[in-house]
Order: C-alpha cells, then sequence, then structure tokens
C-alpha cells in the first residue's frame, strides 16, 4: 500500500496564467464574447467541476469512513503499529472522528508517528500563517491604492499593480514589501531557532537517545588499513560495538533466488488448495472422495491430478514447463543450505568488506563527538556521513563506493536534472501558451475556429486542460530524480532531501517562472509583434495579471487535494476491489493490511513549499492572492492533518531536515518578490522618475535580505545535523547523577536531575535539567508572547519537558543479544529463509502439503497453516483480529 499511496495523489495544477482581458489590440478583433477575457470563464470553469468533484469525494469519504476502518482509521486500533492501543470506537461516525480529531493535538503524531509528519503538518501551520498575516498587512493599503490607480483595468486586475499608472503609487508597494517581507524573514527565522531546539529535544529524549541508531555513526571511504576493529578502536573513544560492512557478492543473489523460490512455491500451493476447495465445494463433497485417496505412507492422502498441479516455464516463453510446486521444493532444498553456509563464512570474517563501517558508541554525546570530529589526515577519507541513520534506510550498494565517484555521479545527475530544467521548458512553454490559445488567433489563421468555441468549453480548454496536462508531465519528474539519487546516496533519506532540492528548483522554473512568463507573452504577442519595442513594457503591464490564475488555483488546489486526501483513493480501491483480484495468498493479505502509507517527503515537500513561493511572489504586486492562499493551504492542512493522524505512517526519516530545507527554500519566494518590484519599478523610470524612489529603497532592502539570509544559514547549518555539546554533557551528567542516586546518594549540586537514558518509566523529562523552564503560556496573547519569544518559551527545556515528556519519556524495550549483534550488518548475511503461509481447508489437503514441505526441503524451512483458510467459496481468509497470532508478525524492533 505505501508505494501506491503516492501514485492517486493529484501532482499539481498548472499555475500558468489566464487573463481577464484581452489586450485592446486584440479585443476589437476576436468577437465580442471575447472582450471579458478568458479569466472569468476559465476561473469558473475550473472552479465549479473541482468543488463538485471535491464535494462528492468528501461525501463519499463520509459514507465509508465508518464502514472501512482499515482505510481511514487504521493507526486507531492497529495496536501494532501505533504506540498507543485506542479503541477504533472513538473513531466511528463522522461525529465521532471529527470529535477526537479537534481534541488531539498535533504534539500527539512526535510520539505516536514521527518527527518528520509533525514538522510537514507544521509547514502548512506556517504557511497558512504568513499568508494570513499578508492580508493583515497589505490589503488595507494595496487595494485601495491598486483600486484607484487609473490604469483602466477592470475585474479583478483592478486589485493588482497593472492597475497602477502613477508611479508615485509604487511607494505604497515598496513600503508593503518592507514591512511584509520583513515578517516572513522573522518567521522563517524564528522556524529555524524553533526546529533547532525542537530537534534538541526530541533526540535527547529517552525514546531516542535508547536506540541504537542514535549512538551510531557511517563511515565511507575507510583506508583498507583502518578496515578492522582493532584501528577503529584506537581511532575513536568509547567504541561499543563495530560492523564492518561486508560486500555480499554472490550471496545477495542466492538469497534473491531462495525468497524467488519460496514465494512460487507458496503461491503455488495456495493456488492449488484454493482450486481444490472450489472443485470439491462445487460437487458438494463435504469430505476426501474414495478416488483422491491414495496410500502413501499416510492413512488418507489427498490426490492432485497433474493436470490441475501448478506450472511455469523456467524460463519466459522458451523455459522449460515444470511442476512448480516440486521445482520450489526442489530449489529451496539446495538453496536454503547454500545461503545458510555463505551466511555463516561472511560473517566469521571470510566475506570481503568494504570501505564503509557503522561504529556504535557508548553515549550520544561520543557519537556525536566522532560526527562532528575531522577522522583521517587525508581529505574524503573516513568521512562521517551519517548519524542516527536506520539499518532499514540504508542504501547498502552505494556504501562501498569512492568518494570520486559518488561526487562524479552526483554532478552528473545535477547536470541532467538542469537538463530538464531546460528541456521540459518546451512542452510546459506549450500548455502555458495553451491558457492564452484564444489571443493567438489573430497571428495563426488555422486557429480562427475557435472564436466560435463557446467560452464555457474554451474555459475548459484554457483553464481545467493545462492543469491536468502538467499534472500527468510533472508527475514523471520526482521519479527520475530519484532513481538518480540512488545511484550515489548512502540512505533513503539523503535520496529524499536530494530529491527535494532537484525538484523544488524544477518547480520554480517550469510550474512558476516558465508558465507565467510564457503565458503572459502569449496574452500580448499580437502587441508585441507590431511594436517589439514596447515588449518590456507590455509584460510589465500583463505578467501581474498572471496572479489572475492564482487566485483560483490555491482554492482549487486546496479543494481537490483536500478532497483526494480524505478519499484515500488507492487504499479504498484496494480494500473494494482491487485487493480482492491481486492479493490470493495470505501472506499478500497480511503484508497489505499492516502496512501504513508514508509521505514521499521528496516529490511532497517541493509542490507545497512552491505553493508558499509563489504566495510570497504575487504577495505586494497582487495581494489578493495571499486571501485565497490562506483558504488553500488551511484545507491543505486539514486533510492531511486527518490522514498522519489516523491513517498515514513514515516510510522514510530525514530526522526532520525535509523541514528545515523547506524553510531555506521558502526564501526564494521573497527574493522573487523583491526583483519583480524591482523590475517594475526600473521599467517604470523609463517613464517617470517618480519611481526611482521605490527602486532604490527595493534594492536597499533586497541587500539586506541577502546579509540576513548568510547570516541564518550560517547560524542554523550545524543545528540541523548536529547536537548540541552542553545538552549532551548535562545529559550525561544527569545519566550519572541518576546512578548515583540509585546507590543512595547525590553530587554536590544537589540538583536531582531525572535519568534520560535509563529504563525509568517517568512520565517527563527535562533538558537541560538544571533548567526550570516557564511553561508556554495560553492564551491569544501568550501565544502571540511564544510566538515572538522562541528563546525563552520555546526552548528545548520547554518543549522537552511540557510538550514530548507525555509521548517519549520511555525508552525502547531492551534488544537481545542477537538483535545487537545484527542491527548493521547487510541484510543478505542475516536474511532467514521465509515462512511458507498456507491457507488451512477442511480436506486436510494444507496439512498434507505442509508436511511434504517440510519432508522435501529438509531442515531450514517453516511451513504453517495457522490463523488461515480457504472458505466455502474458494476465498482464502485470515484472522485479522489476532496480528500477533499471525506466522508472519515479527515484533518490530526499533533501532
Amino acid at each position: 500500500m505505501s508505494t501506491s499511496s503516492e501514485t492517486w495523489i493529484m501532482e499539481t495544477f498548472n499555475p500558468a496564467s489566464t487573463r481577464t482581458l484581452v489586450p485592446r489590440a486584440a479585443a476589437s478583433q476576436t468577437g465580442t464574447h471575447r472582450q471579458q477575457g478568458s479569466s472569468l470563464s476559465a476561473l469558473l470553469s475550473t472552479l465549479i467541476p473541482i468543488f463538485v468533484i471535491a464535494s462528492i469525494a468528501f461525501l463519499l469519504f463520509c459514507l465509508f469512513q465508518k464502514k472501512f476502518d482499515r482505510v481511514y482509521g487504521p493507526r486507531t486500533y492497529l495496536g501494532v503499529l501505533d504506540k498507543s492501543e485506542r479503541s477504533p470506537k472513538q473513531t466511528a461516525g463522522f461525529l465521532g472522528w471529527t470529535k477526537e480529531f479537534r481534541q488531539v493535538s498535533d504534539e500527539y503524531v512526535l510520539g505516536h508517528s514521527s518527527l518528520d509528519n509533525y514538522l510537514f503538518l507544521r509547514l502548512f501551520k506556517i504557511l497558512m500563517v504568513i499568508s494570513f498575516a499578508g492580508c493583515i498587512i497589505t490589503w488595507p493599503v494595496l487595494f485601495p491604492v491598486n483600486a484607484t490607480g487609473g490604469g483602466g483595468e477592470t475585474g479583478l486586475d483592478i486589485l493588482s499593480f497593472s492597475n497602477v499608472s502613477n508611479p508615485v503609487r509604487y511607494y505604497a508597494h515598496c513600503i508593503m514589501a518592507w514591512i511584509f517581507l520583513g515578517f516572513v524573514m522573522f518567521v522563517i527565522s524564528r522556524e529555524s531557532l524553533y526546529f533547532a531546539y525542537l530537534r534538541q529535544a526530541y533526540f535527547l529524549s529517552p525514546w531516542v537517545t535508547s536506540q541504537i541508531s542514535s549512538k551510531t555513526v557511517l563511515f565511507v571511504d575507510v583506508p583498507e588499513h583502518y578496515q578492522n576493529e582493532k584501528h577503529l578502536r584506537q581511532n575513536f573513544q568509547d567504541v561499543r560495538h563495530i560492523w564492518l560492512v561486508n560486500d555480499p557478492e554472490d550471496l545477495e543473489d542466492l538469497v534473491e533466488e531462495r525468497d524467488e523460490a519460496a514465494d512460487k512455491l507458496e503461491t503455488a500451493e495456495v493456488k492449488m488448495i484454493t482450486q481444490y476447495v472450489k472443485t470439491r465445494n462445487k460437487k458438494g463433497d463435504r469430505g476426501v472422495p474414495e478416488e483422491d485417496r491414495h496410500q502413501n505412507g499416510h492413512a488418507a492422502g489427498v490426490y492432485i491430478d497433474p493436470k490441475d498441479r501448478p506450472t511455469h516455464r523456467t524460463k519466459p516463453l522458451i523455459g522449460k514447463k515444470v511442476d512448480t510446486i516440486q521445482w520450489g521444493r526442489e530449489e529451496l532444498h539446495h538453496l536454503i543450505p547454500e545461503v545458510a553456509k555463505q551466511q555463516s563464512e561472511q560473517r566469521h570474517g571470510k566475506g570481503k568488506t568494504t570501505s564503509a563501517v557503522f561504529i556504535e558508541f557508548t553515549s550520544v554525546r561520543a557519537a556525536q563527538a566522532a560526527f562532528q570530529q575531522v577522522a583521517h589526515q587525508t581529505p574524503y577519507h573516513m568521512t562521517p556521513k551519517e548519524i542516527g541513520m536506520k539499518p532499514d534506510m540504508v542504501l547498502w550498494k552505494n556504501l562501498g563506493k569512492p568518494w570520486w565517484q559518488v561526487k562524479i555521479f552526483s554532478a552528473l545527475s545535477t547536470a541532467f536534472v538542469a537538463f530538464l530544467c531546460v528541456f521540459w521548458t518546451i512542452p510546459v512553454a506549450f500548455i502555458g501558451v495553451l491558457t492564452n490559445v484564444n489571443y493567438l488567433t489573430n497571428e495563426i489563421p488555422w486557429l480562427s475556429f475557435l472564436n466560435s468555441v463557446p467560452s464555457q468549453i474554451m474555459g475548459i480548454i484554457t483553464g481545467l486542460l493545462p492543469a491536468l496536462l502538467l499534472a500527468v508531465l510533472m508527475a514523471l519528474v520526482p521519479i527520475i530524480c530519484a532513481m538518480l539519487a540512488k545511484q550515489f546516496e548512502p540512505t533513503l533519506g539523503a535520496v529524499q532531501l536530494k530529491v527535494q532540492s532537484w525538484y523544488f528548483a524544477f518547480q520554480v522554473i517550469q510550474v512558476f517562472l516558465v508558465t507565467t512568463f510564457t503565458s503572459g507573452a502569449a496574452s500580448v504577442v499580437t502587441q508585441i509583434v507590431q511594436n517589439p519595442v514596447q515588449a518590456p513594457q507590455l509584460l510589465a503591464k500583463n505578467i501581474p495579471k498572471a496572479s489572475n490564475f492564482y487566485i483560483s488555483y490555491f482554492v482549487v488546489f486546496g479543494l481537490a487535494q483536500a478532497a483526494l486526501q480524505l478519499l484515500n483513493l488507492v487504499p479504498l480501491l484496494f480494500v473494494m476491489v482491487l485487493g480482492r483480484l491481486m492479493d490470493k495468498t495470505p501472506r499478500k493479505m497480511y503484508n497489505r493490511y499492516v502496512s501504513l502509507a508514508g509521505i514521499g517527503w521528496g516529490s511532497f515537500y517541493p509542490k507545497y513549499t512552491n505553493l508558499g513561493v509563489i504566495a510570497l511572489a504575487y504577495s505586494c504586486i497582487a495581494p489578493l492572492v495571499l486571501g485565497f492562499a490562506t483558504v488553500g493551504f488551511a484545507l491543505l492542512y486539514l486533510a492531511f492533518r486527518y490522514n498522519i493522524l489516523f491513517t498515514m505512517g513514515t516510510d522514510v526519516d530525514t530526522k526532520g531536515r525535509a523541514y528545515a530545507r523547506a524553510l531555506q527554500q521558502l526564501t526564494v519566494g521573497i527574493y522573487l518578490a523583491e526583483f519583480c518590484l524591482i523590475g517594475l519599478f526600473a521599467i517604470g523610470t523609463s517613464g517617470s522618475a517618480a519611481s526611482a524612489g521605490p527602486l532604490v529603497l527595493m534594492i536597499i532592502f533586497t541587500i539586506g535580505t541577502i546579509l540576513w539570509h548568510v547570516q541564518l544559514r550560517a547560524a542554523v547549518a550545524k543545528h540541523v545535523v548536529s547536537l548540541p555539546s552542553d545538552l549532551l554533557a548535562e545529559q550525561d551528567d544527569g545519566r550519572e547523577q541518576g546512578r548515583d542516586e540509585e546507590k543512595g546518594y547525590t553530587n554536590g549540586s544537589g540538583h536531582g536531575a531525572k535519568k534520560v537514558d535509563s529504563g525509568s518509566s517517568a512520565s517527563e523529562y527535562q533538558v537541560p535539567h538544571s533548567a526550570n523552564p516557564p511553561k508556554p503560556p495560553t492564551g491569544l496573547m501568550g501565544k502571540l508572547k511564544g510566538f515572538l519569544l522562541p528563546g525563552r518559551f520555546a526552548s528545548a527545556a520547554v518543549i522537552s519537558k511540557h510538550i514530548l515528556s507525555p509521548h517519549l519519556a520511555n525508552p525502547v524495550r531492551a534488544y537481545t543479544q542477537k538483535e545487537r549483534e545484527e542491527a548493521y550488518m547487510h541484510p543478505a548475511l542475516t536474511a532467514e529463509t521465509p515462512i511458507i503461509w498456507l491457507p488451512r481447508d477442511d480436506f486436510g489437503l494444507s496439512k498434507q502439503e505442509t508436511h511434504a514441505c517440510e519432508r522435501e526441503v529438509g531442515e531450514g524451512v517453516e511451513v504453517s497453516d495457522k490463523n488461515a483458510w480457504v472458505d466455502e467459496s474458494g476465498k482464502v481468509q485470515w484472522d485479522e483480529r489476532e496480528l500477533k497470532k499471525a506466522p508472519l508478525y515479527e515484533d518490530e524492533v526499533q533501532y
């Protein structure tokens, strides 16, 4: 389900502009119904169908929400997936889930989902605050200034910069830009500081510090003479465990062949059992008929005609046709011992090692010190690459690649993405032109038939169709980016961060800049052809009108995404239809049932960050966009909040770095807003010197923005990846003091600090221990005070004691010796033979096949027919109420 969860979500609508007015030179030639332009009809033609679709989707959600708990509330009752054990009755029905939706805070996500999911929700809240504050700041000033600007515009354009003809009025836009963009800079600074504090409190919580990953560092490009425990322990202090990364060579292929054979055997066995049950039930037999009995060492065996046994070809089309069950047993008979032999040899030092190593330290402080130090005298050698990565996030094939190869791959991949940004301009520009295709009928005669097309149909062609075309086009880009990043990045988290950087640049260039400028040019192409000298002025006047599309874009995007997110369409289809067609074995049913879909940060963050960039870019030249952006972000926040609370898991852990990167990417919107105003003011100076003042002021403000941005990045750079030494020292002091208190005495300071790294079930913890942080203020003024003073009311101590303590105060369960030893071994060295899970039947065929598999395969295979059965109709069923009794169930290890 996790793989399909991303595919159904609509990527984006086309942020190309559509206009309200036809240029005067073109209006006289395009017919009377064109004189009001395409924007108004496109707005209605786009909003109406999307609103209808969104309403239907929401009604379906309300209808299905109570009926399909697995789709709309798995986190409320799947105890193996959620640290809480809540009753599904709490969220049953519309009133039930809305009540709990209101009562549960966003901080609940920190303890029962992940830091990434919590911060993803916070991004929408921040974008909402920025947009709403922008409305309060800009609307009272810029609406009157623009509306009375005397530019001759009508409709929504009278509220934009394009309606201002007197350059003296540019001072209003300049001053509002100083105030609003300054506020945005404060919010980004404040959130960067808050993220640093939250990250410190989160990663110093007992829940996280008790995990092996929090004390483990990945080193790459380890010199050959360092690839042994002796040298590594000499080079680092406080080392607890070392995992040299093996190159499994042929073992990985053998494991894959073994698992594939087990899967084919299981699928064939289930198919044969279900088919036999269907045949017997059709004939009305309740027991094994006499003709199906045979004596072959069993009292009452079940005979299956060879023609009814599943078969397959060893190679597609040309391979030999074999009995799948017999073939699978024979393959497992020789593969299982061969895999076990090679695993044993490589685990005992006979395998080839790579230039990567995982080192677990005795404390978080020691691990952080090793991660931040220079480990080798030669650059690019013994490089600390990652800290805190979980074993299932590691891309093992990339660990042994030398640094120069990684850099070449990275450079070539970046160059290819840059090429995509250029190459994609052609189809995206075509879509941008399509939004204003009715304006091209003057210069392209064969398009004149569009003049006779009804305005409603033209609205769909210029509004909805480009949005859908761009959505399909954009869906391919993050897939390509992820494929490239997986060729050199060491972890899945690093892959998502790389995709986020690439895809955001692509979104800004293609989805925003290219479509905006091509659409602005297309709408005045006739006038530009007739008078090329006036091109800058014409574009300057028409590009602000590109905001007309975004007026509907944010609400349309918010409505469509919110409704589709709530409907959870693909999981719903799998539960209702597709799952019944595709899931024919107990294994497939179980895996789909217990898997929670996650969010691909690399593809999701850029889309919504780009929305924020668009809102900021148009904030001072078309402030009406901010109001619709507020509504759009609010709808998206509510939809994602529901899914993260009740339906979603976490596929990839970036440790919150995707959010920190999104904050930095929002500054692109500030720069675009400034450059746009500078350009418009500069063009204005050609007609009047009155705009020189605003121009100079905006240049000064832009220089200030650059200085602010440089300082902010320098201030928070290390806090995004590392933990501060002062808090780590206090953590260690608290742990040591806790040990002393257990012995009956305290240290000289007399401060009784709670143990952070102990097994205590304390309900709260505090970082740092010696502080007495104030409670977060309440009430409207209190929250405003807390927002303005994050250093006091949102410090690591405040967050840890008053926000995280109820959720993360307890450590993870103790690890077994086996779990510790195998934590960061290559999966090929630890992979066990899959259990063959068969459904039980009333005729004894599953029992017969279970014994036959164990007998013919031999030692090393486990076959079970527990907790699954074939019903009277011949369909496979399993006991969803007893997850922990399923043969495939394993207690998840929190590494």
